[in-house]
């Protein structure tokens, strides 16, 4: 993987994980109520989370490369417009103000990690979105287990970093709400950066 497609992916992945969602909020509830370790443990919940489906993307992703190049050119495509889709719909969404209300409750390190885990589990977006991902910056002609790993320790750590520092604003949350201008403002740099690498996808497949 060449240091331009690599950045792109990991600016594509950040922008993603930055979208406010369920994950975000349980991490930033989490840093309101309690300390920090515990807070650290939900984040690592969630990223194991990601791992999880990261696998099960990269699996069914590895398989269609060594199966047929025809059909791994099909789910490019459809994944370009997929990445297409969500850019768009994340620029013209509306979004409201984020509130976190804190209820102090005393909880120990294992339900501090499942209540990550759970949460990011039930959300299936986080599986469809690594499945039209990854085949845009896979190269069939390059080592494909190097690649994956590669994107799949990039993933885990940008999900450590991004969620943790959430929960470093759980504390702000706590005490009044993020306007609903910051979280629009979030979607459309999220749904711009989407954009600009689905027509980078199609800009490079079609150079080939």
């Amino acid at each position: 993987m060449n240091i331009e497609l690599y950045t792109f992916f990991l600016v594509t992945t950040v922008m993603l994980i930055l979208v406010p969602g369920p994950a975000a909020i349980t991490v930033a509830k989490q840093a309101a109520s309690h300390n920090s370790k515990l807070t650290f443990l939900s984040v690592l919940g969630v990223a194991s989370a990601d791992v999880l489906f990261f696998i099960l993307s990269a699996t069914g992703i590895a398989s269609l490369i060594i199966a047929s190049s025809l059909v791994f050119s099909i789910i490019k495509w459809f994944g370009i417009a997929y990445l297409l889709f969500l850019g768009i719909s994340a620029i013209f969404s509306k979004a409201g103000p984020v509130n976190v209300d804190v209820q102090l409750t005393t909880m120990n390190p294992a339900k501090a990690f499942s209540n990550g885990l759970v949460i990011q589990l039930a959300n299936p977006k986080a599986l469809m979105y690594f499945s039209a991902l990854l085949p845009q910056f896979v190269d069939p002609k390059e080592p494909v287990i190097l690649q994956m790993v590669l994107m799949g320790l990039t993933c885990f750590i940008a999900d450590l970093v991004v969620y943790s520092l959430f929960g470093r604003m759980g504390a702000q949350l706590a005490r009044k709400r993020v306007k609903s201008w910051v979280i629009n403002l979030i979607n459309k740099a999220a749904g711009t950066a989407l954009i600009a690498t689905g027509i980078k996808m199609v800009t490079l497949g079609s150079t080939k």
